[in-house]
């Protein structure tokens, strides 16, 4: 098995003492699809962005190696982490577009880390280049809304048009963090099948953070269930039961599953006798 991913003994503190990572030990394998799984506040986003290289974990604490090479250890970021970044699709919440620019210019904002810097700055495409950006959009299903604006599109839409940036950028390891949350169904649907359809046709590890169980069985053959921070749970999606996950997350367990969520008392149709008498 050839590691995508490989975390070890990673640590993240936060200032006032909160612990937001402790002790993470995770390995991915090269084309995986792993769900993130946990209530907010279990440290989802924050692993992701120490995956990423965005952020280093706590001094003495830990290694996180993406692609054979290394992002971070002992709370340093490694000297060529603007290197190892080039290999990481990254999708965020909000979806990170520039809304002004047209899709296709967004899209091809991949490519940067393989262009010389004037180019970038002056967003001068080569013909070539445009074409990978047109057929990567067509890849997710929007290619016919490359030259609209970013922000005319719909929030699902716009999702994927972040997805097919990592497409551009020829990612080997996608992170996407709660890329459904503020999502309608449909939309959050359209956005999981894009990503599970680029796992299995171009054999990319992708690790996904979700809060909706549901969604993680449906698309992720794996799951890692995270609580304050620490690894609770790592395996199959399929052992998932509710009975489970009650042990797993006890009183959070009504926002990973809502039908276990604790009920509002009713509002009375009627005021009670002794109010009713006060008023007459």
């Amino acid at each position: 098995m050839t590691c995508a991913i490989e975390v070890q003994g990673l640590c993240k503190t936060f200032q006032g003492g909160t612990r937001a990572l402790d002790g993470i030990n995770l390995q991915v394998a090269d084309g995986e699809m792993v769900a993130l799984l946990g209530a907010s506040g279990s440290g989802k986003s924050t692993l992701l962005r120490h995956l990423a290289g965005f952020v280093a974990g706590d001094a003495g604490a830990g290694s996180v190696t993406v692609n054979g090479q290394l992002i971070q250890r002992n709370g340093r970021l490694s000297r060529n982490v603007r290197g190892a970044r080039a290999g990481i699709g990254f999708v965020f919440q909000q979806f990170n577009l520039v809304g002004r620019l047209p899709v296709i210019t967004n899209v091809l904002t991949g490519m940067l880390p393989r262009v010389p810097l004037w180019r970038s700055l002056t967003r001068w495409f080569l013909r070539d280049e445009v074409r990978q950006g047109l057929d990567a959009l067509a890849q997710v299903g929007i290619d016919d809304y490359a030259f609209q604006r970013a922000s005319t599109l719909s929030g699902g839409q716009q999702q994927r048009a972040a997805i097919a940036r990592t497409l551009v950028q020829n990612a080997r390891v996608i992170l996407a963090d709660e890329p459904i949350a503020s999502l309608d169904p449909e939309s959050s649907r359209r956005v999981m099948d894009t990503l599970a359809q680029i796992n299995r046709s171009r054999k990319v590890a992708v690790v996904v953070s979700l809060h909706q169980v549901d969604v993680a069985l449906r698309y992720c053959p794996r799951v890692v269930a995270l609580r304050h921070g620490k690894v609770v749970y790592d395996g199959p999606s399929a052992r998932l039961t509710p009975a489970m996950l009650g042990e797993l997350y006890g009183s959070d367990l009504g926002e990973l599953l809502p039908e276990y969520a604790p009920q509002a008392p009713a509002t009375p149709a009627v005021a009670p006798l002794s109010r009713l008498a006060q008023a007459a």
